[in-house]
């Protein structure tokens, strides 16, 4: 057995139909007693919902987060957090509303709820990406992490298809980079592969029959263990593109996890065997790169950057920001390597596995 370090993160989670239930209890036993609801403007109604069953709780609403934690979105509700006097935050949604709560928690170390109502794995991370003139920046500090995470696969069953499977896989891609990261260890290896193989029975299943509750179930678990991965070890270069990509060109986030993961894994095929065996036995697939592709069409995905926004003359200038500043990758990030990655991204080639003598 390798040597190794684990630290466990500090998270209470609730899992389970009908847990929403729960949340004045347990906005009241982080002893908060005026909190803020937060959520995006499409979920707003959701988050009323939860102000009136907060009661004397509940301050208000703020259903202004946006996509990539833009500085201005959090500063503006700053604002409304001291007007109102609120002594916490609960967030309901996907990453855009539970990155603003943990913007908040940065800057003001209150506690958080967080409710996801998507398979992003957000809540389970003490890392936070923050956008501010055109460039996505992440750090990694407990003081942005949820003191307290309520499942309610309820919740999901209305997720729309689209968004379930791009959201799924932009869980997985947390797993599958864990389970190369520098500091892996065995633990978060099982969860990694448990959590992958878990999404990847489910989400064709939610494709096909959205309603199905089981299927629901297992990639809320499944979103949860990924999640978990991605707070307790490091991240590498699908996150670096996928933030370089989200934050300076404004491309939607799960649908950029999506499409650049099985590219990245291509990339980083050779350089770590160990990991490649693990995802694709959880995808049943004969390679990783190719199983995570058919995993996206199969559930409806957008496989191409360039049908998501991204213009063929950025890839270059994308390339630049991606390798500006170096970072540890189990293979080598070169500029060649990287453009040919991102050339098939945004078409939307199958991928190949590359060597690193063609980067």
């Amino acid at each position: 057995m390798m040597p190794f370090t684990y630290n466990g993160l500090p998270s209470r989670v609730i899992f389970g139909q009908g847990t929403l239930a729960q949340v004045a209890e347990e906005v009241r036993s982080l002893g908060c007693s005026r909190v803020l609801v937060l959520s995006t403007p499409e979920q707003e109604g959701q988050a009323r919902q939860i102000l009136v069953q907060l009661g004397e709780l509940g301050a208000d609403v703020f259903a202004g987060a946006r996509m990539h934690t833009p500085v201005e979105t959090t500063e503006e509700a700053m604002r409304a957090l001291a007007s109102l006097g609120a002594d916490g935050v609960v967030a309901i949604g996907g990453g855009s509303t539970i990155g603003l709560g943990k913007a908040i928690a940065l800057r003001t170390d209150l506690p958080q709820v967080a409710i996801p109502t998507t398979y992003a794995g957000s809540e389970m991370t003490p890392i936070l990406g923050e956008t501010k003139d055109g460039l996505k920046t992440t750090q990694r500090t407990l003081k942005v992490l949820p003191e307290t995470v309520i499942y309610d696969v309820d919740l999901t069953l209305g997720l729309p298809v689209g968004m379930s499977g791009t959201s799924g896989i932009n869980a997985i891609a947390h797993a599958v980079e864990a389970l190369y990261a520098k500091d892996r260890n065995p633990i978060v290896s099982l969860m990694a592969e448990e959590g992958i193989a878990a999404l990847a029975r489910s989400l064709p299943t939610i494709a096909g029959t959205p309603s199905d509750a089981t299927a629901r179930s297992d990639a809320l678990y499944g979103a949860w263990l990924c999640g978990a991965c991605l707070g307790s070890v490091g991240m590498s270069l699908h996150h670096k593109l996928c933030h370089t990509l989200g934050g300076s060109f404004d491309l939607p986030h799960a649908e950029t996890h999506t499409i650049v993961l099985p590219h990245a894994v291509a990339y980083n095929a050779t350089a770590a065997p160990d990991a490649m065996a693990r995802i694709a036995r959880a995808l049943d697939a004969a390679d990783a790169a190719g199983g995570l592709y058919d995993l996206a069409r199969s559930v409806g995905a957008t496989l191409a950057l360039r049908d998501i926004g991204l213009k063929e003359d950025d890839i270059e200038r994308a390339t630049e920001i991606a390798t500006a500043n170096p970072y540890w990758n189990p293979r080598d990030i070169e500029a060649n390597g990287i453009r040919r990655l991102l050339n098939d991204a945004y078409a939307g080639r199958r991928p190949a596995t590359m060597e690193a003598t063609e980067a």
